[in-house]
């Protein structure tokens, strides 16, 4: 079965040492989207960026080889993938004698046929250009001085906007996401930017309502869709946009987009935490 208790997450696991696809496990995204009010057509576009830090294989004389690894899942696709069982089929490569272009055909197939839908895959060398560190843009949040006891579960209440004044456009910043596995309890952190315009967001109800998330236990792109949702509820922007850069566990990191904006492309900036 396709559901989180199902997966590799939080049981004891020998890893494989050959090349296995069907250590894939999807989890579909329609029940928690219905649980937050997601409905089709979808109300917003977008992407799910992962980043493998541990990608090695051999080439065909034996020699071991690295590289890192961007994987792009589009926020259409009829599932996600697990990260745990994401790990293990990666790290299923080390020990394989395969040509970089036919691996990273096979990892666009295997990948695709898990997530449902075709998946971008960009093979680098680690020292490639385009992975400097930096931050994301935006107006931190973190340093507005709130008395806080409400850590979770999300309160969308807290988020108000004041439709008596000017439509702004800003960008928002916070380094203060956190969320919790809902398998395995393990602390998730985050950085997540929100831009939109529209009516002024309120900053101190928007603070409070990320750390809300503190103690609530939701995958990364569940997480960024009920932000979305919320905002979009309480604060009706005309547009709007949320991204997560979340720090890696097992040598990946998954950093999902999504916006109003259909044309709008994600960059995969690599942030201080990351």
């Amino acid at each position: 079965m396709s559901t989180p208790e199902h997966s590799p997450l939080g049981k004891t696991t020998v890893y494989a040492g050959r090349y296995d696809p069907a250590l894939l496990f999807p989890i579909p995204r329609e029940q928690k989207r219905v649980e937050i009010g997601v409905m089709e057509p979808l109300p917003f576009h977008g992407v799910d960026i992962w980043n493998a830090y541990e990608l090695s294989w051999l080439d065909a004389r034996g020699k071991p080889q690295v590289a890192l690894a961007e994987f792009r899942v589009p926020a259409h696709s009829p599932n996600i993938i697990e990260s745990k069982s994401f790990k293990l089929y990666l790290n299923g490569f080390s020990q394989e004698r395969i040509a970089s272009d036919a691996l990273q055909e096979a990892l666009a197939r295997d990948l695709a046929a898990a997530a449902g839908a075709p998946v971008t895959v960009t093979l680098s060398a680690p020292s490639a250009q385009g992975h400097a560190i930096t931050d994301l843009p935006g107006a931190l949040l973190d340093e507005l001085p709130l008395e806080v006891d409400d850590y979770g579960p999300p309160k969308a209440g807290y988020l108000s906007a004041n439709h008596h004044a000017a439509p702004v456009e800003e960008i928002l910043l916070s380094n203060l996401l956190r969320s919790n596995c809902p398998v395995t309890g393990q602390p998730d952190w985050g950085t997540v930017q929100i831009a939109y315009r529209g009516a002024p967001v309120d900053h101190a109800g928007l603070l409070r309502y990320l750390i809300s998330f503190r103690t609530h236990n939701e995958f990364h792109e569940q997480c960024v869709e009920r932000i979305f949702v919320d905002l979009m509820a309480r604060c009706a922007p005309e547009r709007l946009t949320v991204y997560a850069r979340y720090t890696r566990r097992g040598g990946l990191d998954i950093n999902p987009f999504r916006s109003t904006d259909p044309a709008a492309v994600p960059g995969n900036p690599r942030g201080p935490r990351q």
